[in-house]
């Protein structure tokens, strides 16, 4: 599905990529799927379908071995699309390796203002865990954005889910201190979306007048509404946003075609 960006010249094409999970040796494999080949075949996917894109977010587990080669295989693929891009870490990731080596290629910013939306990024992962929390410095991060965005609508981004998402394996591994990011947002009606990754599967809420959104990953999937780790046969994706200078989005979920890039039978965990 594409976004047509060019059509609406008041707004602005963001595209999301999220958990690419690459290797530094390109032969490993994740659950049985390349997944360099399978980010290289969405990026393509992206570049047929949007004719004018204004911003990539990359919102973690970049890698899975935390490498520099990981990083870096990354950044040669991204760097296919003609835009921009910055990221966030998850948490598989190594937030300081990546703020050493985004810093050198401008990958890492507090927030971005791109028309009239100012986005955002906000990094959630803990070292050694899992699941996710805002230390007290990203919270500021967000303070200091807020006070600082005038007019402009808001669009958050962070790794972990900030919200139940009806899978109980998954419910433990969330951000912590929801509760603190919501104090800050719930109040404030300059806020229209939340954007996440680490659920490796399509989701689209509404908190009041915000959406909440996930998106798939560019590799494997994981099942929606599942007890335990299950993976899906869906095809890996991206997420575009159409993000209109009114404060109106426009958003959508592009994947393969049905079939790519299945995951082992009978996966257990990853």
């Amino acid at each position: 599905m594409t976004s047509d960006a060019q059509g609406f010249p008041g707004s602005v094409c963001v595209v999301q990529l999220t958990d690419s999970h690459l290797f530094a040796d390109a032969q490993q494999r994740l659950l049985g799927i390349d997944t360099l080949a399978s980010l290289n075949a969405v990026v393509d996917q992206v570049l047929v379908e949007q004719p004018r894109i204004d911003l990539v977010l990359a919102t973690g587990d970049i890698a899975q071995d935390a490498s520099p080669q990981a990083y870096h295989s990354f950044i040669r693929t991204v760097g296919r699309i003609p835009a921009p891009c910055c990221w966030i870490p998850g948490n598989h990731d190594d937030a300081t390796l990546m703020a050493e080596i985004g810093d050198a290629q401008g990958l890492n910013r507090d927030w971005v203002d791109v028309g009239a939306w100012r986005i955002v990024l906000l990094d959630s992962s803990v070292a050694g865990s899992v699941s996710g929390v805002l230390e007290q410095p990203q919270l500021l991060q967000l303070d200091r954005a807020l006070d600082s965005a005038g007019e402009r609508h808001l669009l958050l981004c962070l790794h972990h889910h900030p919200v139940p998402i009806g899978s109980a394996w998954m419910e433990p591994l969330g951000l912590q201190n929801a509760d603190r990011l919501w104090q800050r947002l719930d109040a404030e009606p300059r806020v229209r979306a939340v954007l996440w990754g680490h659920i490796h599967q399509q989701l689209e809420q509404q908190r009041g007048s915000v959406r909440l959104l996930a998106s798939p990953s560019t590799c494997v999937q994981f099942a929606a509404g599942s007890s335990d780790f299950a993976t899906d046969q869906q095809a890996p994706g991206y997420r575009w946003l159409r993000l209109h200078d009114d404060g109106r989005m426009e958003t959508g979920v592009s994947r393969l075609a049905p079939g790519s890039f299945p995951p082992e039978a009978g996966a257990s965990g990853y």
